[in-house]
């Protein structure tokens, strides 16, 4: 498995294209994946800390004075100089960069196997096969209407979210009893100097003996300065690039930060956020969390004051009632496992699919009546195999009721059921064999069930599943297969080619 990233980290672009791609490539570089970075040499880039990663990066060189940081025509030919030096197929390219669309895509075209793209402007046309916005947008599904092609794939939203693996790990940490610790982060560069405009308002918060843990980027052209004023305060510690970001801000009672890729972040952790735009790109995004009571929204930094900054976080301490909405109602979109979703959509483990036949009979009844099967079952009770096989034998002869078997590397793994509702509605239910749990199996054989019905039967729409509110497994399964949960019930709407 090969895979290629073009994305820039700059002053001007900001640090957060390369530290999404990051989080990808540590999941796909788990799931033995190979990945390269191809970067331009830009004031602020993040190539040394690739290359602490671990990861391979080619440079792009830096532009001539006065010309554009990124000119699509130059940056396709010396991408494609880039790809074809490499010894192998490159399977994915994964393109995260506002300046590259459609034009700059179908040139790499023939020199990989697939593209990828991050996009959350839905300004400009794509050349790709799949397509993943983690953005936060009223009629979301209709955002690429006329951008992409009828069989790219979309995935919408922030449950694709590319967070680092931390995040979700942390977020079910508990914390103290609450108290006066603020985190305060406004992306790696912070070109507009929210951090040195928060810190100034800390004498109109003098009496709430606050705590602050300041992080600021490698690249932030402010570093010293804000250096200097944390150092004259000493309710504030000061952080410069660090990687232990989740746990400093799970620590945290309230965050202020910019509205890029942090936000995401922060709603894993359900920390109640003031928040700021720092870049035209993050205003709409802002606005829409804002008005749906997920943060708190100031406006733009040309807006918004130290004085204002320090009110809202009166607000914020004085009313808990708000922090614990705001941790609420932004944690209910975001659970950690972006990367996961989509390392398995683009590498998903191999799973074959074939109708039960009669010789599967007593082996399915033996693996529906596990203890560990029905724990999670609707109906927890053992099954007679007097009526397993009475209700077998009429499955069989269905024609509105399919049963598939899962197998990888020529053994089983799991069961579909899908009942037709109708033409155009099936419900699926699913269980893995016993010995199979625990390997992220469940949602492989779901994405795999969806492609069989979307291949033999065109005229379905829609799959279905319910699932009981306590099985958790279950429930992560379908919403990293691509499904959706609608008042308890799981659904996915499937395109056909």
């Amino acid at each position: 498995m090969r895979v290629v990233i073009r994305a820039d980290a700059s002053i001007k672009i900001g640090s957060g294209h390369i530290r999404r791609c990051l989080s990808l490539a540590s999941e796909l570089k788990t799931r033995g994946a190979e990945v390269f970075f191809i970067c331009r040499q830009l004031p602020g880039n993040l190539c040394d800390l690739l290359s602490d990663r671990n990861f391979r990066v080619f440079c792009l060189p830096a532009p001539v004075e006065g010309v554009p940081e990124c000119l699509p025509a130059k940056d396709a030919r010396e991408t494609v100089a880039v790809v074809d030096a490499l010894p192998n197929t490159v399977d994915w390219l994964v393109v995260d960069h506002y300046v590259l669309g459609r034009e700059w895509e179908s040139v790499l075209r023939e020199r990989v196997e697939k593209i990828l793209v991050l996009d959350d402007l839905a300004n400009r046309k794509h050349d790709c096969d799949v397509l993943l916005d983690q953005g936060f947008y009223p009629e979301m599904k209709h955002r690429y209407d006329g951008l992409v092609s009828s069989d790219c794939r979309l995935l919408l939203g922030p449950r694709f979210a590319l967070l680092d693996s931390s995040f979700s790990r942390q977020k079910g940490e508990k914390k103290g009893k609450p108290g006066n610790r603020l985190f305060v982060f406004f992306g790696g560069s912070d070109a507009t100097d929210e951090t040195g405009k928060t810190l100034a308002a800390l004498p109109l918060l003098a009496n709430r003996q606050l705590q602050l843990d300041v992080v600021v980027g490698s690249g932030n052209p402010y570093r010293e300065k804000i250096e200097k004023q944390a150092a004259s305060c000493k309710q504030v510690t000061f952080h410069c690039q660090v990687d232990t970001m989740a746990s400093l801000m799970s620590k945290a009672d309230i965050a202020l930060g910019a509205g890029g890729t942090t936000t995401w972040e922060r709603c894993c952790l359900g920390l109640p956020s003031i928040v700021i735009s720092v870049a035209d790109n993050q205003t709409a995004l802002s606005e829409t969390l804002g008005l749906d009571g997920r943060i708190l929204y100031l406006g733009e930094a040309s807006q918004v004051s130290g004085e204002i900054i320090a009110r809202a976080v009166q607000s914020l301490l004085d009313f808990p009632w708000w922090r614990r909405s705001l941790s609420q109602r932004s944690r209910e979109l975001v659970d950690g496992y972006g990367c996961q979703r989509l390392s398995r959509i683009l590498f998903p483990e191999k799973i074959d699919l074939r109708r039960a036949e009669e010789s599967d009979c007593d082996k399915i009844h033996a693996w529906r009546n596990a203890e560990i099967t029905r724990l999670f079952s609707f109906s927890g009770e053992e099954i007679s195999l007097d009526a397993h096989q009475q209700w077998f034998h009429k499955s069989l002869d269905d024609d509105r009721c399919v049963l598939l078997v899962g197998e990888q590397n020529g053994q089983p793994v799991g069961v579909l059921r899908y009942d037709f509702l109708s033409d155009l509605k099936v419900l699926v239910s699913v269980y893995l064999v016993p010995g199979c749990y625990g390997q992220g199996l469940g949602s492989s054989l779901i994405r795999a069930g969806s492609s069989w019905v979307r291949s033999r039967f065109p005229s379905c729409k829609t799959i279905q599943a319910e699932v009981l509110i306590e099985n958790t497994a279950g429930r992560k399964a379908f919403l990293a297969a691509g499904f959706s949960e609608y008042y308890g019930v799981f659904q996915e709407v499937i395109a056909h080619e």
